[in-house]
């Protein structure tokens, strides 16, 4: 290339320059960027890094900063010199310079509120939405897949596999077996991992990476994120480098991972996790499943039903910390599908020897292909190093947080599986979108006290409010009543009467406070039920005021609520 000249023909003077770009999320970005600046006259070649977030520039010593900056914005980045001279100052120079904050900052002094948001699942990408909906930009920074647990390995892909199982459990064995002949299905595992894993990538690109691509005003990093202090995150990028994000506000929705049970010669064995256990292409001929709640029921029922043999092994009983009924309804369920229900039972040791697993019980042994350990979750905080901006933990290693979604630092929020709050996707979406309000000024609270919460098992188990003991334990009087399935004309329509329904009421006031329910589709009644609770509904007003279509299943809260004045055996058909 020629050196450059003045008008005059005499050399011009050339130097070296650097510019700090913000919002370019991959090398595709950085050859746009290139390709711009060397559009801008004056500029003799442009080398753009997208894991530092610059661009080193040859250029003559009048090219115009200014010209600079809006060929990059003119692509939807925000650019300024890292080491601005005086004579390079200037109008829109100057301005973004004052929230670019040197070679690897973004955050403080723009006029635009800037909020880091830690991770990209439900938590996240709803506190970012609501965040750039109300004038803020967002930094969301997100060290593994786009999506989170939900999406990618959690909700979707475990009631796909849940549905599936309930297919092949229909086609086999049915009240309606003697009118429509029962055949066994064949399973083909690997075609039905591939439905699901479509359908998982499908959601995820509609409903998080595609929404992220088209929003200017979200930067999206790909690394690990840990605190250098209460305004200042350090991201580890995993295309090389280190980026510093300075922000004005965090959201700390991190998520949790799978809880291992500190079991004797566990970790020298291939365990599953309810991740690999969805991931896996095979149905393994005996399964043993220690763990006794949401995730435990739901994959071991399914395993069950697409042909394994399944032992659960449960510490103490079914769902221990609910109504006790909702154990032993579920247990019976279970063991009259085939499914060995071990309560009471712990593994001491674990072995895995010449392509089994052994485990010694209380119980004797037991010898499975594959284990499953479905004993939680625990929030992923460790590497956070939160100390440095004093973010407060509870003994689970979760982190703490108000109704308004406030952690013990000024300026810092947390949502999500990562707090204490309840590890649902929705609770976690709720949060995020009112924690977004309050970062940006607002004030928002999240209010659980009508918390639905629903297990996918088959009878579903489905509660909202407090139970008789959760109630007692907070000095309120009860009265409850328990209707069995049997007396619901859905499910006897259906001839499938397992379960019930509990409606517990405070005794005084004879409000609903809670309710209870083991039922086939036992989650779609429970929202009438959390809405009859947020409205401070009587069981009087539940039994007499409101309209239920008759033969659905939701007809049984009116029947549970008439049980507290009469005997519903005694009713005729829809009987109001």
């Amino acid at each position: 290339m020629p050196e450059p000249k003045n008008g005059r023909g005499v050399l011009a003077a050339t130097r070296t320059v650097t510019l700090a770009i913000l919002g370019m999320t991959c090398e595709s970005c950085a050859t746009h960027v290139k390709t711009a600046l060397e559009s801008v006259p004056g500029v003799q070649s442009a080398n753009v890094s997208y894991a530092q977030g610059s661009a080193t520039l040859d250029m003559t010593t009048g090219t115009c900063a200014d010209e600079l900056i809006a060929a990059v914005a003119g692509l939807g980045y925000h650019a300024a010199l890292a080491d601005s001279p005086a004579e390079l100052r200037g109008g829109l120079l100057d301005r973004v310079h004052e929230w670019i904050g040197g070679t690897s900052q973004v955050g403080h002094g723009s006029d635009k509120l800037h909020i880091a948001v830690i991770g990209s699942g439900g938590a996240a990408m709803a506190a970012a939405l609501k965040a750039v909906e109300l004038g803020a930009r967002v930094t969301l920074i997100e060290r593994s897949t786009i999506g989170g647990t939900c999406v990618n390995t959690g909700c979707v892909p475990s009631k796909i596999m849940i549905r599936a199982a309930h297919i092949a459990h229909l086609r086999a064995q049915s009240p309606f077996d003697d009118g429509i002949a029962a055949v066994a299905p064949a399973i083909h595992r690997g075609h039905l991992l591939a439905q699901q894993q479509a359908r998982v990538d499908e959601l995820r690109h509609a409903k998080y990476e595609s929404i992220l691509d088209g929003n200017p005003a979200i930067t999206v990093l790909h690394g690990d994120a840990r605190f250098k202090d209460g305004r200042t995150l350090v991201v580890r990028l995993y295309d090389g480098g280190e980026h510093e994000v300075a922000f004005d506000r965090c959201l700390i929705a991190t998520g949790a991972s799978p809880a291992i049970a500190p079991i004797p010669g566990l970790k020298d064995t291939p365990y599953w996790t309810s991740t690999t256990a969805l991931e896996s292409d095979t149905i393994p001929p005996r399964l043993v499943v220690i763990g006794s709640s949401v995730v435990s029921v739901e994959l071991a029922q399914a395993f069950a039903r697409l042909g394994s043999r399944v032992t659960i092994l449960a510490r103490s009983t079914l769902f221990f910390r609910e109504d006790p009924a909702i154990g032993e309804a579920l247990a019976a369920a279970f063991r009259a599908e085939g499914i060995e229900v071990l309560e009471d039972t712990q593994a001491s040791q674990v072995a895995y020897r010449d392509g089994e697993f052994v485990l010694t019980t209380g119980q004797g042994v037991l010898r499975a292909d594959k284990l499953l350990i479905a004993t939680g979750r625990s929030p992923n905080t460790s590497s956070l190093n939160l100390e440095a901006a004093c973010v407060t933990l509870n003994p689970q290693g979760a982190i703490a947080v108000d109704a308004a979604m406030r952690t013990s630092a000024p300026d810092i929020y947390a949502a999500g599986d990562c707090t204490d709050q309840p590890q649902f996707v929705y609770v976690a979406a709720a949060a995020g979108t009112r924690a977004a309000i309050n970062m940006t000024g607002g004030e928002a609270v999240l209010d659980l006290s009508a918390m639905p919460a629903v297990v996918f098992a088959d009878p579903q188990v489905a509660t909202v409010g407090l139970s008789e003991a959760e109630a007692h334990l907070k000095g309120i009087e009860t009265d409850s009543r328990t209707l069995a399935l049997e007396n619901v004309p859905r499910a006897l329509a259906n001839f499938d009467t397992r379960g019930f329904i509990k409606l517990v009421i405070d005794e005084g006031s004879r409000r609903l406070i809670g309710v209870q329910a083991v039922a086939p589709e036992a989650g779609e009644l429970i929202q009438v039920a959390a809405l009859a609770i947020h409205a401070r509904m009587t069981v009087e007003e539940l039994a007499d005021r409101l309209l239920f279509p008759y033969l659905t299943m939701v007809e049984g809260l009116k029947l549970a609520a008439q049980t507290f004045k009469k005997d519903v055996k005694q009713l005729s058909c829809c009987a109001g």
